[in-house]
Parts: structure tokens; C-alpha cells; sequence
């Protein structure tokens, strides 16, 4: 067994006694995979997809019938009323810029009730940075809820804070850089119905980042207005080269589309350049490629939980995306850990990956990413700021087996730095 690599035997059977044990959360995970994927043949079948949908448009792109039919088939599968789905959004954090200056005003209030967003966003908003082009500099006022000290939506606060001033209601979703659990679609229907009593106008918007297929329903089923991610996370399947989606109320995503493109032209312009097969087919495989996502993270957390190391979500814990956190307490051992995982990637195997300043941080960071699109965290990826406490945020796998390896490695670069004792 694995004569390809030299991994400790106590390693490997440590491994086979986490698969067994985490055995029945992997079927959990397989029948959510299931229901996704026959409910995406379901949107190609409804939108009528073709051949003729992956032929290249170039200049303004009038008429370009695969773009539009890719639309409406991000719509079926995300239980929205439109979908706006572009390899124009250059990362989440694009489509989420956009999403929100589609939609505000200035003098408009958001209220970000899953406390402070991503790293990345925080300049967007104005948090951060010299505030050039921010939310902030165009008069859209912030304010915040923050969690309760476990991680989870304070509900009490939000029926108290929010108000018909708000004109948005701010969520996300996944944990980002925190160790808080990610929001399960049932927490962000309460936090909707909270949101909907208190401001009835207001927009509830998701950023829905690593969330999407995890499980059978999205936040549009439950009352999100607005929901966005990125084609090089869950939807996209490994395969769209880069890309992002917004989804929702048909009003609002018309909106974000003039601020993408120009008032007047909106979603009616925009040139494909032979991008569209490679995003039908990442759109097609991605309910089958998030599931073996889900199964990489139930394993490393029933691995690495097996060392003695504290992990998040646990492997029988209920998951609302693909990221799974281990606390390895100390800077040695994270790093460690995310060389290890780069040893088990199909690509640029052999780099060893070394903390470093990243912009949008305001830390060194550290990540694995032996992907072949660059920055994908859907196939596998490990990173993590270069801080306390010394968590390795690790996400993706476009097979379980490879995935199940990639963790297996991990373990065996904590084992040879000293840090696995058996």
C-alpha cells in the first residue's frame, strides 16, 4: 500500500481507522452530493443546453445565446429568480464588489450581522486600506453585529439593532480566517425572518463563498434577496478557469449587472471569447466535485482529531461548506502541515511553500495551492495567516482519494517534524 509514497505505517493505519470511523458522515455527504448533482442535470435539461451554447462571441458580444442560457441555468440550480454568472468577476471578492455597489446608494445603510467580513472585503467596505473607491468614500454608511462569543448569529442583537434604515441586511456565510462555525442555510432563514420583520424593505444579500451545494437548499430557499461566489471555489467544478455568480431577485441582479457592464446595456453586452464550455462544464460537475470536497474535510478532521488536535467543524458535526480548520497551536507545526499538503498536489509538488506578506492581509500568510487553476480553492488548498492560533484553514479536493492523500501527507510532515507522536 501507497509504494509510491514513503508515508509511516502508523500514519496509514491511523488513516484507515478515521475513514472507517468517519464512515457514516461520508454517506451523509454522498447523498447530498447525489440529490445536487440530479437537480444540475435537471437546470441544463430545463435551460435546454447545447452545443451551440460554447460557440465564442468576441467584441460587444450582442446576442450571445451560452451566456444567457448559463445564466438561467444558475438560476434553476440556485433556487433563484436570475442569475448573473460572468468570467469577468475576477475573484469572490469582485463579484461581491459589484454585488453591492449594484445595489446601494450613497446615504444607504448595510448592516453586516455575522460581524466583521473577510479580510479582502474590508477595504471594499472602507475598514482598511486608504479608502479609494470604497463604499465608504461613496457615502454607504457600515455598521455591525458581531457574534456571540461561540461564533454564532446573535439573535437578540439583530431584532434590536436592525431598522427600516437599513437598506442591507450583510451575511457571511463561511468562517473565513475565524475559527466561528459557518452559517448552516436554516440559520441564515432565521436571520432573513429576523431581518424581514424589523425592515421589510431591506436587502438581505449572502456571500455565499465556499457554501454553494453543500447542502440540498441555497439562501435564495429560505428569503436571501441576493447571493454571490466565485467559479474558482464550489460552482465552478475545478474546471472554470475564473469566474464569478450573483444570484437572487431578478430587480436586483439587473442591477448588479449595470454596474458591471454600463446603465442601459447591462447583461445585454459582454463578449464570451470561448470561455463558455469550460464554465458549463465546471457549473456540471460542481455538486459531484463539491461532495468529494465535503468528504476530503469529514476525513482530515477525523484524522487529525485522532493526534489530539482540536478541529472545525468535527467530523460529525452538520457542515455549511467546504472548509475545514485544524488548530495546530503552534507557528512550526501549521507550517508544517500546509507543506505537507502541497506535496500531495497534482501540480508544483515539489515547492515548498513559505510564509509571506499577501495584499488584502494584515498578516504573513502562509498556502498550499498546487492547483491547476491558479488560486482555485476548490481543488485542494491549505492556508492561513501567521497568527494565533496557528489554524490551518484547508478546503477542496476534486476526488476523495486525492484529497484523502493530500491530508495524509500532512500528517506525515507534522510526524517528521516532531509534532505526531505515537
Amino acid at each position: 500500500m501507497y509504494s509510491f509514497f514513503k508515508i509511516d505505517d502508523r500514519i496509514l493505519r491511523a488513516a484507515e481507522e478515521a475513514e472507517v470511523k468517519a464512515a457514516p458522515y461520508l454517506k451523509r455527504v454522498a447523498d447530498v452530493q447525489r440529490y445536487n448533482q440530479e437537480k444540475m442535470q435537471a437546470a441544463f435539461m430545463n435551460a435546454g443546453v447545447s452545443e451551440s451554447h460554447f460557440v465564442a462571441t468576441t467584441g460587444y458580444g450582442y446576442g450571445d445565446r451560452g451566456r444567457d442560457v448559463l445564466d438561467a441555468v444558475y438560476a434553476y440550480a440556485l433556487g433563484a429568480e436570475d442569475a448573473l454568472c460572468r468570467y469577468n468577476f475576477v475573484s469572490g471578492t469582485h463579484t461581491l464588489t459589484v454585488a453591492l455597489f449594484g445595489v446601494l446608494r450613497p446615504g444607504d445603510t448595510m448592516l453586516s450581522v455575522t460581524g466583521i467580513p473577510y479580510d479582502t472585503l474590508q477595504s471594499v467596505i472602507g475598514l482598511t486600506g486608504d479608502g479609494i473607491g470604497s463604499l465608504k468614500e461613496y457615502g454607504i454608511n457600515y455598521e455591525q453585529v458581531d457574534l456571540l462569543p461561540d461564533g454564532t448569529p446573535d439573535y437578540e442583537a439583530m431584532a434590536e439593532r436592525i431598522t427600516p434604515q437599513h437598506k442591507m441586511v450583510y451575511i457571511q456565510r463561511s468562517r473565513g480566517y475565524s475559527l466561528r462555525p459557518s452559517l448552516t442555510v436554516s440559520q441564515i432563514g432565521k436571520i432573513v425572518e429576523i431581518a424581514k420583520k424589523k425592515a421589510p424593505k431591506c436587502i438581505v444579500m449572502v456571500d455565499n463563498c465556499y457554501g454553494e451545494y453543500v447542502e440540498k437548499i441555497e439562501p435564495t430557499a429560505v428569503g436571501a434577496d441576493l447571493m454571490a461566489g466565485s467559479l474558482i471555489k464550489n460552482p465552478g467544478g475545478g474546471i472554470a478557469p475564473t469566474g464569478g455568480y450573483i444570484a437572487g431577485r431578478h430587480d436586483l441582479v439587473e442591477m448588479c449587472a449595470y454596474r458591471l457592464t454600463t446603465p442601459g446595456t447591462g447583461r445585454e453586452i459582454g463578449c464570451t471569447l470561448g470561455n463558455n464550455r469550460e464554465l458549463f462544464m465546471g457549473t456540471f460537475h460542481a455538486p459531484n466535485v463539491t461532495g468529494e470536497a465535503l468528504k476530503t474535510a469529514v476525513f482530515t478532521a477525523a484524522l487529525f482529531e485522532s493526534f489530539g488536535y482540536d478541529v472545525t467543524p468535527r467530523y460529525d458535526e452538520p457542515r455549511a461548506d467546504i472548509i475545514q480548520a485544524v488548530k495546530l497551536k503552534e507557528r512550526d507545526a501549521l507550517i508544517a502541515f500546509v507543506q505537507g499538503v502541497q506535496q500531495g498536489a497534482p501540480v508544483d509538488s515539489f515547492v515548498v511553500p513559505e510564509p509571506s506578506p499577501m495584499p488584502g492581509y494584515d498578516s504573513d500568510i502562509i498556502m498550499a495551492s498546487g492547483s491547476f487553476t491558479f488560486g482555485s480553492s476548490i481543488e485542494l488548498s491549505a492556508d492561513a495567516p501567521l497568527r494565533e492560533p496557528y489554524a490551518a484553514w484547508m478546503q477542496g479536493g476534486v476526488n476523495f482519494n486525492s484529497g484523502r492523500l493530500g491530508a495524509i501527507l500532512a500528517a506525515e510532515s507534522m510526524r517528521k517534524a516532531g509534532f505526531i507522536h505515537f
